[in-house]
């Protein structure tokens, strides 16, 4: 199976599924194009449309509902809820949010505060 998203305006509206034969075997990213025209002529369904990896095997995430896509980096990524934080690929080299400054690193429990732009202890 492949899974395909709806764009608009670099956001995620929806997510179908189509069979492997309607994408000419599934594989991208040779099976994008093959997609788009099924779902275009066969499906009916216009937009833009975009191939997502199931196992995030390609354009960095599983692409849910509300996700980015970050056209400059050919990317899906969730949204972020703090302004102050950036793109950026980390340890396991995907791209994500990170915070302006590193989670303290000790036995404390954190969570980002974005009035201060910085990590406070969790009561």
């Amino acid at each position: 199976m492949a899974h395909f998203v709806k764009i608009e305006n670099n956001i995620v509206t929806q997510t179908i599924v189509i069979d492997n034969n309607d994408c000419n075997g599934g594989n991208f990213p040779e099976s994008e194009t093959f997609g788009q025209s099924f779902i275009e002529n066969v499906l009916k369904k216009s937009g833009v449309w975009l191939q997502t990896s199931y196992n995030a095997n390609f354009r960095n995430f599983y692409a849910g509902y509300g996700f980015l896509y970050l056209e400059d980096k050919d990317i899906f990524i969730p949204q972020c809820q703090y302004q102050s934080w950036v793109i950026a690929k980390n340890e396991n080299n995907k791209w994500n949010w990170i915070a302006p400054k590193p989670t303290p690193d000790n036995e404390n429990q954190w969570e980002w505060d974005e009035n201060i732009i910085d990590w406070v202890i969790i009561n």
